[in-house]
């Protein structure tokens, strides 16, 4: 079973590529089997299409319930007013957020990172 982590963005970025920081712009021949570390090294899978998705809630009801839903019915989530929603990446828990409205669209900040331990 995998246990979650919780990181914030600084913790997150120093976590993924440390090295950065230290020498930008080098790669040492014998790093060649580390994961890529800079945007240069990532070029390949820039066109790869995701889905991103965000969760404000979940509710479970009958299908009878769903099909009797109309115009400016109400459906209950597990959520409460102001509490993180969850971002998924491919069906993967990844982030928790906040929805934020941009001129007249919604948007949505993250506001923590998921780490999942994979064992």
């Amino acid at each position: 079973m995998s246990e979650e982590q919780n990181l914030d963005l600084a913790e997150l970025s120093s976590e993924i590529a440390p090295e950065l920081t230290e020498n930008p712009g080098e790669l040492d021949l014998a790093d060649q089997a580390q994961p890529p570390t800079n945007a240069k090294e990532l070029e390949a899978v820039y066109d790869i299409p995701v889905q991103v998705s965000a969760v404000l809630g979940k509710a479970n009801m009958q299908v009878s319930q769903l099909l009797k839903l109309g115009r400016g019915a109400v459906v209950e989530l597990d959520r409460k007013v102001g509490e993180a929603i969850d971002i998924y990446v491919n069906n993967r828990l990844v982030a928790r957020g906040e929805v934020v409205v941009v001129e007249d669209r919604l948007g949505v900040t993250m506001t923590e990172i998921i780490k999942m331990d994979r064992s």
